[in-house]
């Protein structure tokens, strides 16, 4: 992760400043977590190239440490190490380490075809077949199934930026023109596809979590949303050198009260990473395991409303909210920190995970003379978020 480690800063922290590319739009202060035993931290609003996000700066051994904020997300990466280096120099700080240099690159990576979650519940629309490869890695099957399907429209999902950039640059280099990129949870991403319009969805060498299988992809909620959006004979395909998330899986897909499932071991592709070419090297078996649907869905609707529409007193209820987690049958509610806006009345951030169980999601609540939005972007339009929304609009009444 890019960061500035420093010792001293020789100008106050900047809460309002423009230049030509950046806008540090205000600083936030950690309201909870500003004592003797947890050192403070601080939350800078940047924006640049219309992209809003956050980078966070906390003490760290007596010296202080810059670094992108884990919650707001940017792409491409070069932006958040232009902002942080930025900040430092408005700052005046005295640099002791930073991994934010910048190099020249042969070939910049093109962002036409990366698309931010919003447009996908907007503005998505095709006549053309739909291809979802989760988890695409490097790149290298999901770029041969585009060149070799020139008619479809692939959907790319990674949550490793250095992937999706590699791969942004082979889109332009290879002149590929039916590949989108989003960065985003593919658990929660396909509750906005259209019922019954995906022809395949791959998911080729996920992290098995042997420790942690609740973060695995496979689940029943996932094999059920994976066969709302298959079109009929579509499937679903997963492949992986993991025996144990093989029998994982399997066990998954022969509880299902529909379907047809193929079983294959060590079938030979077109395509193959350059993982899957040492573990067969090492002798280690590959497991397809293939569900297609015989089954057709409604589509679903989501028109749910994420506003706050009163007024918030946060100077008043800042000091008396509850951080302990709420905890109802089908969602939760867990404030994780306050933040307080320096020189602004009734303005602060509330950093919050709330929604399901299973699919957490990790907001900042943005407060504004009282006025409430979430920051970024509107949660998800699930049920269990849209409960947990409301749940929150009654606890900043007080």
């Amino acid at each position: 992760m890019p960061h500035i480690l420093f010792d001293k800063f020789n100008k106050e922290l900047v809460s309002s400043s423009t230049n030509d590319e950046f806008t540090f739009n205000f600083v936030a202060t950690s309201y909870n977590f500003t004592n003797k035993i947890r050192k403070t931290e601080y939350k800078i609003c940047v924006n640049k190239e219309n992209k809003e996000f956050l980078l966070t700066l906390k003490n760290k051994d007596e010296k202080f440490l810059l670094k992108s904020d884990k919650v707001t997300r940017v792409t491409p990466v070069q932006i958040i190490k232009d902002s942080l280096n930025e900040y430092a120099k408005a700052i005046e700080a005295n640099i002791l380490f930073s991994n934010t240099q910048n190099f020249n690159q042969k070939v910049k990576p093109t962002q036409k075809y990366l698309k931010d979650i919003d447009y996908f519940i907007n503005d998505f629309n095709t006549e053309k077949e739909i291809q979802i490869e989760i988890g695409f890695g490097s790149g290298r099957h999901l770029l041969h199934q585009a060149k070799e399907n020139p008619k479809v429209q692939f959907i790319g999902l990674e949550i490793h930026t250095p992937s999706i950039e590699q791969l942004l640059k082979q889109v332009q280099i290879q002149e590929l023109d039916n590949i989108l990129v989003v960065n985003y949870d593919a658990r929660l991403f396909m509750e906005f596809i259209n019922s019954n319009k995906v022809g395949k969805i791959f998911v080729h060498f996920p992290v098995p979590w042997d420790k942690k299988p609740h973060r695995r992809i496979y689940s029943n909620e996932f094999i059920n949303e994976a066969l709302r959006i298959l079109k009929l004979d579509g499937t679903l395909e997963l492949r992986t050198d993991s025996r144990k998330y093989f029998d994982y899986c399997s066990e998954l897909l022969t509880n299902l009260n529909t379907g047809r499932i193929t079983i294959d071991i060590n079938k030979d592709l077109p395509i193959s990473s350059k993982y899957e070419d040492r573990w067969k090297k090492q002798g280690k078996n590959i497991y397809d395991v293939i569900l297609s649907c015989n089954q057709e869905d409604e589509d679903i609707s989501l028109d749910f409303d994420f506003t706050f529409q009163e007024d918030i007193n946060y100077d008043e209820i800042i000091s008396i909210i509850s951080t302990k987690a709420v905890v109802e049958d089908d969602y939760f509610i867990h404030i994780e920190d306050l933040f307080t806006i320096e020189g602004k009345e009734n303005s602060g951030l509330i950093q919050v995970t709330f929604g399901s169980f299973d699919r957490p999601l990790s907001k900042y609540i943005l407060i504004d003379n009282k006025k409430a939005k979430y920051f970024q972007d509107l949660p998800l339009p699930t049920s269990s978020n849209l409960k947990a929304h409301n749940k929150l609009k009654e606890m900043l009444k007080k």
